[in-house]
């Protein structure tokens, strides 16, 4: 037995915001998890310091299925970010520490790895169609397999993946939300060019992935998905909102265009039909939303079994104790598909400090006891807390809309 002796949430912003909750034991071993929900972060702290860590003293750190279940099943309120972002934590925090007792990896817990490396995407975005061409040369000259392309929209002021950053993209701010602007058919005209030109300028070997980012109905995403057929998209995520999951019968109707969806879900429940009816062809809920390594390892089984593969979310609004346990869950689960990389700044990963790594467009966790991921609690201390938001969007004509 490895009894839970404190818990403790460490709140900073080396950046932008990360909430980590970190747990330790009577054997002296510690165990850390990311419980980040953007814009909402400290809705999450608050769950975890004032009902979940009261509940955790005491108990077998290696019960990490039945300490999983207590969570779920015990708060009677089931499923919700704030919810299963606090279980995750929990949940990434028992395995960093079971890996740690047995002087193993984590991935090696989940039975070895399946691959020798977790390929990744990187995301190439510019204010125009011939930037963002630029930036996809730049991820294929560091080794990349996959690249996002995300353009400005001619006519519109801000795009959804566009910043002025390089490598970098963080739509959280402070104060109040920005408001921004969209029109469907400006951008359904635009995407098509996008990626005509890109395959002329990339070429066939390299896989290209495109985001929507909720904001078309299921029938303009089947038009879109079948104009971008000529081009063999590696997949064209959240092409509509997925709280009705029937509507994507309508898109696999209108097009052969691969799907993935899931960045949002926080449960195996909002996928259940979507991976039943194989609807979609990538599930991407991930680590942190998703209720930890545990429950992201049944939303992959039960996704297994249609032949839909796994792509997780990746942003960097996941610390890197995310990324960290993702890649453990990612080089283990057989129907691996790619892993988002959004590289995070050198002060978050000075304050995270990590083992994971990238090599040749593939990453690995490293061989280091856990997770492979820590935490410099007096450096994270220097980071005070910074409030932000996401924007959000409204059509022409002022009807507010999905950002």
């Amino acid at each position: 037995m490895a009894r839970i002796t404190s818990a403790r949430v460490i709140v900073t912003c080396p950046g932008r915001n990360f909430v980590t909750l970190k747990i330790e034991t009577d054997e002296g071993v510690y165990g850390i998890g990311d419980a980040t929900l953007n814009g909402r972060e400290l809705a999450v702290a608050s769950y975890l310091e004032d009902h979940v860590i009261p509940c955790l003293i005491g108990r077998d750190a290696h019960r990490i299925e039945d300490i999983w279940q207590y969570l779920y099943k015990g708060a009677y309120w089931r499923r919700g970010p704030v919810t299963m972002s606090a279980i995750a934590a929990v949940d990434m925090a028992l395995w960093d520490i079971k890996g740690k007792l047995a002087g193993l990896p984590v991935y090696q817990l989940l039975g070895g790895a399946a691959r020798e490396g977790c390929m990744v995407y990187g995301h190439a975005n510019g204010s125009d169609i011939a930037e963002t061409i630029e930036r996809a040369h730049e991820y294929l000259e560091q080794g990349y397999k996959a690249v996002r392309l995300q353009s400005g929209v001619p006519g519109l002021a801000a795009t959804y993946g566009v910043s002025g950053e390089r490598f970098y993209y963080e739509p959280a701010k402070g104060s109040l939300p920005d408001e921004t602007l969209w029109s469907t058919s400006k951008y359904m005209r635009h995407v098509p060019e996008l990626f005509a030109r890109g395959r002329d300028a990339l070429g066939w070997d390299i896989h290209l992935l495109h985001d929507v980012h909720h904001r078309l109905t299921p029938i303009e995403a089947g038009r879109l998905g079948k104009d971008l057929e000529p081009y063999r998209l590696f997949w064209l995520e959240d092409a509509t909102p997925a709280e009705n999951q029937a509507g994507f019968r309508l898109i696999r109707q209108h097009t052969t265009t691969p799907l993935a969806v899931g960045e949002i879900f926080s449960s195996v429940w909002d996928a259940k039909q979507l991976i039943e009816e194989q609807l979609i062809d990538y599930i991407r809920a991930t680590v942190v939303h998703a209720g930890g390594i545990t429950h992201l390892r049944r939303i992959a089984a039960l996704a297994d079994l249609y032949q839909v593969r796994t792509g997780c979310h990746g942003a960097t609004d996941l610390s890197p104790v995310s990324m960290a346990a993702a890649l453990n869950f990612g080089l283990s689960v057989p129907n691996f598909g790619i892993q988002e990389y959004m590289r995070h700044t050198a002060e978050t990963d000075e304050v995270f400090p990590h083992a994971y790594s990238l090599s040749n467009g593939l990453m690995h966790p490293g061989d280091k006891p856990g997770l492979g991921v820590d935490i410099d609690e007096a450096l994270a201390a220097k980071y005070e807390y910074k409030r932000a938001y996401l924007p959000v969007n409204r059509l022409e004509d002022g009807t507010m809309w999905s950002w």
